[in-house]
């Protein structure tokens, strides 16, 4: 075996071994035992809500314990596969090949485990707007909207979308949907902020070029230990009939909701349920994420006058996605660059995710020094 090899596979043992110590295989099995232990309760769906939590987890540590165990098989294997490549034809082709795919997977787990705020491990509220940009701003509203659920499908985690307020010709004005599972918000929360897309607008007749904006709001999901309370007083309740694109009526009761939290002026809404009841208790959610961010931004605010923090917020324009003239995605923090957008758009965000979140280490990390 080549020496540049040998020296690239103890760089890799080094590297997997430090994710191992972060994320220690031995604790995550216990905890995989005293999971399995609780699902086995008949009892234990008594409180679906709970059971839904167990379950989740359970299914997430299990996921996260085989991933570390098979990198670390696959890790192992290479140097014997290297060994056999070379009384095959084209075995050390397939050999490096199988390294630089290893490479990047340990690299991306290396990213998660850089995870370690305060709600990083929480499943992530997404709210995307409309900006600038008219008609082409609707239809890229969607667009985005689109491209993080086909990211949440690629990599099996399920979406729950709370409400879409439908633009009049296309695409939306807004939406709120929730992206469920370990760590969501960890790795969404870097794409908070404004995105611009250039293009050729398919709704002007005259072919010309538009720059439109959407602004993406990322949020952790709130749990019962985070203490949000909102008094009944404090928040004014209106139910109306759900409606789809165009108007149209979808549903024949009121069962949408709309909640108005009196004192910021934050509104919330929610129609996906048929039920009013399941409506106001996730748009309650919503509201309660949007409270407790808004209550962290204060605090922040209130450290950076003293002196104890940095810029608390992403700034606004973040990241640029240019159709015409020619094909770029480009996160305007970290200078990371896709030169293919369409795959980006269809859900292909990991590395700018990654990027995103090494860039934000650093910014701590300087922040702290």
């Amino acid at each position: 075996m080549r020496p540049e090899i040998t020296s690239d596979l103890q760089a890799l043992d080094s590297t997997l071994t430090t994710i191992e110590r972060v994320m220690d295989p031995e604790e995550m099995a216990a905890r995989v035992r005293e999971l399995e232990a609780q699902a086995a309760d008949p009892s234990l769906w008594d409180d679906p809500e709970h059971a839904q939590g167990v379950t989740t987890e359970l299914s997430n540590v299990q996921a996260r314990l085989r991933r570390l165990k098979d990198l670390r098989s696959r890790l192992d294997d290479l140097p014997v596969m290297y060994e056999l490549a070379e009384e095959e034809e084209g075995g050390l082709d397939l050999a490096d090949q199988e390294r630089a795919d290893l490479r990047e997977a340990i690299e991306s787990l290396e990213v998660k485990t850089m995870l370690s705020g305060e709600y990083d491990a929480r499943e992530a509220v997404i709210n995307i707007r409309s900006g600038a940009g008219g008609v082409d701003a609707a239809d890229w509203a969607e667009m985005l909207m689109r491209m993080y659920i086909r990211w949440a499908e690629k990599n099996e985690h399920s979406v729950d979308v709370y409400d879409i307020s439908y633009a009049e010709e296309a695409g939306i004005k807004s939406a709120t949907f929730v992206v469920h599972g370990d760590y969501m918000y960890g790795q969404l929360s870097v794409e908070q902020g404004a995105h611009r897309l250039v293009r050729i607008s398919p709704f002007d007749n005259q072919g010309r070029r538009q720059t439109s904006f959407a602004e993406v709001e990322v949020l952790p999901v709130v749990e019962q230990t985070d203490h949000i309370e909102i008094p009944e007083t404090e928040v004014r309740v209106d139910v109306y009939r759900s409606s789809g694109p165009g108007g149209q009526s979808v549903n024949t009761t009121d069962s949408a909701v709309r909640l108005t939290h009196i004192p910021t002026g934050i509104v919330v809404t929610c129609q996906n349920e048929k039920s009013q009841i399941q409506n106001r208790a996730s748009a309650m959610r919503v509201l309660q994420a949007k409270l407790l961010e808004r209550k962290r931004q204060e605090e922040r605010a209130e450290l950076d006058a003293l002196g104890a923090g940095g810029n608390a917020s992403w700034g606004n324009q973040m990241r640029s996605y240019v159709l015409h003239p020619y094909q770029m995605v480009k996160d305007l923090r970290t200078g990371y660059e896709v030169g293919d957008p369409s795959k980006v758009l269809d859900g292909d965000i990991d590395g700018l995710l990654e990027s995103g979140i090494r860039w934000r280490m650093a910014q701590q990390q300087e922040e702290s020094a």
